[in-house]
């Protein structure tokens, strides 16, 4: 007699689980592609940082709060002698007989003041509207009050970003994105995105031969960047269009562009003193440290 052979069904055995998915959806270069932001890496005399910018229109950014420059107690003491003069009034006949006439015209006893037409002000609108440079895209970084937040690792930098903390990029419509997916893994700046400002003094000291032209148009980049950016005027001016440093700025693309524009370029950088220019780039570099907010 042949023994009993029980045959288990494929449905009574328990069904192998499926290998599970990632929900965290894409990461790395993907993730920052998609929410249009990028990790940032600032080497600066106080340490190397790690943060995130982002390039949007002018019209969707509300710009950082920055503090309210102190006042100089001459200047407060002239404006409330100002202002005291202001509000003393000294009421003759003419001067009442003058108000008087005013609340009558309230009152619609004389006659309207003519309206300007609003005709007048369309070609105005019509300027503002084709003007391309109201609204073009401008830099922000994860910046609060004027302040630069910088990170010495990336898991401090995605801690603070999963924190719910205040900063000026929380108000992109991508950054709940960020927040929900990002992890330390992805805090890797392309080489684009790595800047050595704590490098720029010195390289600009060792004179035009030495001149690496790579650091110090990257440098210009950045700073322009985050004078804008964190609303530092020194730096705006220092490095604004017909400036010392903007003429060695573009001195420098036109040498490294090659070609008869890089060797006329070379010419017009041995025109430029390297301690005027190190010195411009010192005070640069001063004042965005001053505005680093480290966090550890």
């Amino acid at each position: 007699m042949n023994p009993e052979v029980t045959v288990t069904s494929q449905s009574d055995e328990p069904e192998a689980s499926a290998p599970e998915q990632s929900a965290s959806g894409l990461s790395g270069p993907a993730l920052w592609e998609e929410v249009r932001i990028a990790p940032v890496e600032i080497a600066l005399p106080g340490g190397v940082g790690l943060t995130l910018r982002a390039y949007r229109k002018a019209s969707e950014l509300t710009p950082t709060e920055i503090e309210a420059e102190e006042e100089d107690p001459f200047d407060a003491r002239k404006g409330g002698a100002r202002h005291d003069d202001e509000e003393e009034v000294i009421v003759d006949e003419e001067f009442q007989a003058l108000l008087e006439q005013g609340e009558a015209d309230k009152d619609g006893k004389t006659a309207d003041a003519d309206e300007p037409d609003p005709a007048d002000f369309e070609d105005e609108k019509d300027e503002e509207e084709e003007d391309p440079a109201a609204d073009e895209e401008v830099p922000m970084f994860l910046s609060h009050k004027g302040k630069l937040l910088a990170f010495k690792t990336p898991e401090s930098l995605v801690s603070f970003i999963r924190s719910g903390a205040p900063h000026d990029l929380a108000q992109l419509d991508s950054w709940a994105t960020v927040a929900d997916r990002v992890q330390s893994t992805d805090i890797d700046p392309q080489p684009d995105d790595r800047y050595e400002l704590d490098l720029v003094v010195e390289n600009l000291r060792g004179g035009h031969d030495t001149w690496d032209l790579p650091l110090l148009i990257a440098a210009g980049e950045v700073a322009r960047d985050l004078g804008y950016a964190l609303r530092l005027k020194p730096v705006i001016l220092a490095l604004n269009a017909g400036s010392p440093l903007d003429d060695l700025d573009e001195s420098l693309r036109s040498a490294e562009s090659g070609g008869m524009g890089g060797f006329f370029g070379r010419r017009k950088l041995k025109k430029i003193g390297a301690q005027q220019a190190s010195l411009g780039w010192r005070s640069v570099i001063g004042k965005i440290s001053a505005v680093v907010d480290w966090r550890d």
